[in-house]
């Protein structure tokens, strides 16, 4: 699984012109299943999330989670993450995983998160989405579950 975690001031996410997910200040999560994922990845994937000290505290440091910040998350799947451009100019997804093993598992990510008493709004599997979203910092960050980086 690889993510792009984004703190943001707010953020929300439409299909056909309709707002189907939004929030305040909090986290936007790009979401990308990989082949090979399963079951086992998404509480250790949440918990990191919802550890991450990356808002910062009345001294100005960076020492709050989004829970104690009282955020909210924004989560969409984006298959496209797992793409590979390191041959030719055209990205392969061969190791994105199937969209029948990919939504379940991007469902019980976002039920992992809630598990985590965080508030969790998401987009739509496989719509073709707009995502707006105001980066605050910005504090951008890549986590996969294979820590290949």
């Amino acid at each position: 699984m690889r993510l792009v975690v984004q703190r943001v001031s707010s953020a929300h996410v439409t299909v056909d012109g309709e707002i189907v997910g939004e929030i305040g200040p909090g986290l936007m999560i790009l979401v990308g299943v990989a082949r090979g994922d399963s079951e086992a990845t998404l509480a250790p994937m949440a918990a990191k999330i919802a550890g991450l000290r990356i808002f910062e505290d009345d001294e100005g440091k960076m020492n709050l989670d989004v829970g104690q910040a009282g955020g909210e998350l924004l989560a969409v799947s984006q298959f496209t993450l797992m793409g590979d451009c390191r041959k030719g100019r055209r990205p392969s997804f061969f190791e994105a995983g199937r969209p029948e093993d990919a939504k379940p598992l991007f469902e019980g990510f976002v039920e992992a998160l809630r598990a985590q008493g965080l508030t969790v709004a998401t987009g739509v599997f496989q719509a073709q989405m707009e995502v707006h979203l105001v980066n605050d910092g910005p504090v951008t960050l890549l986590l996969d579950s294979d820590r290949a980086f």
